[in-house]
């Protein structure tokens, strides 16, 4: 207890209250863009492989079943350039926040470890290594850690979670190379690949950390981990995977089978469903390609500055110049009843900037241009 109460940090979505009551005030109403959370309807053939397996009175396996490992095998092959994953380095997750939270624990790593983060990341790399009783240590630059024989864990998000910035094959070599000369294991967090806009990853796709070029055919020491949330609209459904380097996949499945972690069998099926269809993801992809496309141009009327954000379901957006402390910006937008994130969620890189969420109706996203604009 004295870990959780004394060493993580508030909560900081409850910071966000009084900025969303400000823009519920708005006389046409709030537009939420703050929280990524899917607002299309899950697929039929999703719905339809759940219902099917709805009986289910016995416990489901912590490993997976094979149809559903199969289907990530052969996933990854067709749509990440992985053709020589082991079925059984595949493990399904409750969606993949619990994973990345537990992941330091779950490795054994304790006090004297560091767990490397992006500087500007989601909150639960850091938050995880604190559970853990390690070290976290913001640091983008492979300088800055590479040599380090007390780094045992080293995070990469691409396409990242706020920013959208993606890793190039040569980028995560790099990362590669010098967790392998420490040590230390490298979990990518992939949950966003499918979700890319500008080229050359619209075209040639987002590479991933298991990818032949990045790890010269080994997938020792490394995790991929991946959502359906975004992609297949599950958030609701709790369902993601990790996989890679076999060994690793073994220790976590070991831990999980002895604290009952596993996935609901009929979620298994409906994610087995989901990961065969590529024509629903496609579907969602130009929903969000639609719906960023409004976004930028009421941004841009607006005068703030989206930086790069070539992939992922966000833009990271200040305002114009040097811009503004994202407190403002934040404050700003909730006057138009538009809610975004304060960057400063993000780490302290994160100062001047806001994370803009692509996850709202078409009706929503075009009432936010709208005020943007003016109109």
């Amino acid at each position: 207890m004295g870990l959780l109460a004394g060493a993580l940090p508030d909560f900081p979505w409850d910071s966000l209250v009084p900025y969303a009551e400000r823009a519920r005030a708005h006389p046409d109403g709030m537009v939420d863009l703050s929280v990524g959370t899917p607002v299309d309807p899950t697929p039929a053939l999703v719905r339809e492989a759940l219902a099917g397996a709805a009986d289910s009175p016995g416990y489901p396996t912590t490993h997976g079943t094979p149809a559903l490992r199969g289907a990530v095998v052969d996933w990854f092959a067709r749509r990440r350039a992985v053709t020589d994953l082991d079925p059984t380095a595949v493990l399904p997750t409750m969606g993949s926040k619990e994973l990345v939270a537990l992941l330091p624990s779950l490795l054994g790593l304790g006090t004297g470890d560091v767990v490397v983060h992006p500087e500007v990341a989601y909150p639960t790399y850091d938050v995880g290594a604190r559970l853990a009783g390690a070290q976290p240590l913001p640091a983008d630059d492979v300088a800055a850690w590479s040599g380090r024989d007390d780094v045992r864990l080293v995070w990469i998000n691409s396409p990242s979670n706020p920013t959208g910035r993606v890793r190039g094959v040569d980028e995560l070599r790099e990362v590669v190379v010098a967790a392998r000369r420490i040590g230390a294991v490298v979990a990518s967090d992939e949950c966003y690949a499918l979700l890319a806009w500008d080229e050359p990853w619209a075209g040639a796709g987002v590479p991933s950390v298991l990818d032949p070029r990045v790890c010269d055919g080994s997938h020792t020491d490394l995790l991929a981990v991946h959502s359906l949330s975004k992609q297949s609209n599950l958030a609701g459904y709790r369902a993601a995977f990790v996989a890679g380097d076999p060994a690793l996949v073994s220790r976590l499945l070991e831990v999980r089978k002895h604290a009952g972690m596993i996935v609901p069998g009929p979620v298994q099926v409906a994610m087995t469903a989901a990961l065969a269809d590529d024509h629903h993801v496609a579907e969602q992809r130009e929903r969000y390609r639609r719906r960023r496309r409004v976004l930028l141009d009421g941004l841009e009327a607006a005068g703030l500055q989206v930086e790069a954000s070539p992939a992922g379901l966000y833009l990271w957006a200040r305002a114009a110049g040097a811009g503004q402390d994202c407190w403002q910006t934040v404050a700003d937008l909730a006057e138009l009843g538009i809610l975004v994130a304060p960057g400063a969620f993000y780490g302290p890189a994160g100062a001047r900037h806001v994370r803009i969420a692509l996850t709202a109706s078409d009706d929503a996203v075009a009432r936010a241009a709208a005020r943007l604009q003016g109109a």
